[in-house]
């Protein structure tokens, strides 16, 4: 029976690698297809024509130095919506973990009256469509100055991301044991030394993972962003969009490829934090 349990998890294994790998593997092929018409099962000819498109290499006969330069200061509409996503996901998931930090900290060390209400407000914009909400906020934001912004963009991104940094958190600090900090209080250790000697050490882990979830979720905002960025804040994700009504799969699939990179990236950098090990238990370095 064991035998058949062994089996029966690896063909699930090997059913999720490949529901995860096989889109990308199609996406690849798209991206540098040329005249890919059924029943073909491969392109019979390759191209670039896809990446000149979206701005990303340089056209044929000028992948010269020279034309490397002027294509990146020139700048495309797909790099400089690279750049602000970038920039966008790296301000959310900063803020969210200054703001999150605090909170994740009370609800996962202390018992206080009205404890479940507390974490299923914190839940509630999972449950909470998108739309109620961005509506309201949009029309406030518009009076406050904030809307077509990077800052009014990022500020709305936390509505969805924070229920995924607080109670990730919140989880690494139910396990974390405080006595470590009193006794680095206790040998001398100010509150700063003690957070960067004993605390930071100790949730590092579930830190990178809370801030690995913001990120991504930041990064694949659309109607947010769409609704508040009032045009002038574009990412690649309203590209992709834009981009997949248009009816080029080549141009759409090198898009997708571009949406997906970072994810992919951001996923494999940080793998090792993923293993569920405890998190609330790392090295301490010298007080």
């Amino acid at each position: 029976m064991s035998r058949v349990k062994r089996i029966l998890f690896y063909a699930a294994v090997v059913g999720v690698v490949l529901a995860l790998v096989l889109p990308i593997i199609t996406f690849f092929i798209n991206a540098f297809a040329f005249r890919w018409f059924y029943p073909q099962f491969v392109p019979n000819e390759w191209s670039l024509q896809a990446w000149e498109r979206i701005g990303l290499i340089p056209r044929e006969g000028q992948r010269t130095l020279e034309g490397w330069w002027r294509l990146l200061s020139s700048g495309s509409d797909v790099i400089n919506a690279l750049g602000t996503s970038l920039a966008l996901g790296g301000l959310v998931t900063v803020l969210s973990v200054i703001i999150g930090l605090p909170a994740a900290r009370a609800l996962g060390l202390y018992r206080f009256r009205f404890k479940r209400l507390v974490e299923f407000m914190i839940l509630a914009p999972t449950i909470v469509p998108v739309i109620a909400f961005v509506l309201g906020l949009n029309i406030n934001f518009i009076r406050w100055g904030f809307s077509g912004t990077l800052l009014g963009v990022a500020v709305v991104h936390l509505v969805p991301v924070m229920p995924y940094v607080v109670l990730t958190l919140s989880g690494v600090f139910a396990n974390y044991n405080p006595e470590f900090e009193e006794q680095a209080r206790t040998l001398g250790a100010g509150p700063l030394r003690t957070f960067w000697y004993i605390t930071l050490p100790s949730i590092f882990p579930g830190l990178v993972v809370a801030a690995l979830f913001a990120f991504l979720v930041s990064w694949s905002q659309y109607l947010l962003t769409f609704l508040i960025g009032a045009g002038r804040v574009i990412t690649i994700p309203m590209l992709l969009f834009a981009q997949a009504s248009g009816g080029n799969n080549a141009v759409t699939a090198a898009m997708s490829l571009i949406f997906i990179a970072p994810a992919v990236l951001t996923l494999l950098l940080s793998a090792r934090y993923l293993s569920g090990e405890a998190s609330a238990v790392g090295g301490f370095g010298r007080i």
